[in-house]
């Protein structure tokens, strides 16, 4: 009797995890049901979209709403299409302001960050008055910088760089200072330099929290443009905006709606795409 308990136990051992047949397939099988409801969501969005477009035609339609005051999505594309020359001419304007403001706060906020959250001094000094300029109101003084530096492009460039600079650094400073001390003893005690530690290891930390911020201030770098062509300017599509609310064109002024839409779209989703791109880490969570 003891013998063939013995060899039972031999034969199929405690904490066994050896694949069961066909465990493979299975393996193969769920996979593809997670790409096929991954594709099926990716549709979502796209279908949410088109069915609030296709509300706003059947609101517009049955409850038979003037076009001065609720213009058909027909109408806002036909003027998109009619008036392209005109509303590029001053998109490129925006666009312009958009990049370059949201370029230069980038290029300052993330550098500045890095500095904040590695020396005691830094955030002791550059923070709190970064924190004083922050607590002022940008709208109320965006009619000081058209004082000082004119209709021109300066005033709507500083307003989009004062808008999106704190978003940044503060996301900058949470990123470098979130990573475990014990990784940091753990790297100086294989003798890896302060570059090596910074690129290999506080760099890729930082990112996803760096990115976060990044898309905030994407999303306010179009408000910042709009708000400062709102103040005063001769150009853009906040002028365009403007003009046409004064004249009662709602069609014109949702045809500026959607451009300005698609622009905030497309910013987000090429700083998702650079996301996607640096942090193959991220990406693995994904597949």
């Amino acid at each position: 009797m003891s013998s063939s308990l013995s060899a039972a136990r031999d034969a199929s051992p405690p904490g066994d995890t050896r694949p069961v047949a066909g465990g493979n397939g299975e393996r193969t099988k769920a996979a593809r049901r997670k790409r096929v409801r991954r594709r099926i969501w990716s549709v979502v969005p796209i279908a949410t979209f088109g069915g609030i477009i296709a509300l706003w035609a059947l609101v517009v339609a049955v409850l038979d709403i003037p076009n001065y005051l609720l213009p058909s999505p027909w109408a806002v594309f036909e003027q998109i299409v009619t008036g392209w020359s005109v509303l590029w001419d001053n998109a490129q304007t925006t666009i312009a302001e958009i990049l370059l403001g949201f370029g230069i706060s980038i290029v300052i906020a993330i550098p500045l960050g890095l500095l904040v959250a590695r020396s005691l001094a830094a955030r002791q000094i550059i923070y709190p008055p970064v924190m004083l300029v922050q607590l002022v109101p940008k709208v109320a003084v965006a009619p000081l910088f058209v004082v000082w530096l004119g209709l021109g492009f300066s005033s709507k460039l500083l307003l989009t760089v004062l808008m999106t600079f704190f978003p940044l650094l503060v996301s900058s400073i949470s990123g470098f200072s979130i990573l475990d001390t014990r990784l940091l003893y753990l790297t100086k005690s294989m003798g890896a330099s302060g570059w090596q530690t910074f690129r290999y290891l506080r760099f890729p930390a930082a990112l996803p929290v760096i990115f976060s911020g990044l898309k905030t201030s994407a999303t306010l770098a179009a408000t910042a443009a709009i708000v400062a062509e709102f103040v005063g300017a001769n150009s853009g599509l906040g002028y365009v905006l403007l003009q046409a609310t004064n004249t009662l064109d709602s069609t014109t002024v949702f045809a500026v709606l959607v451009l300005l839409t698609l622009l905030g779209v497309i910013l987000n989703y090429l700083v998702e795409l650079i996301e996607f791109l640096l942090t193959p880490w991220q990406r693995a969570k994904l597949t």
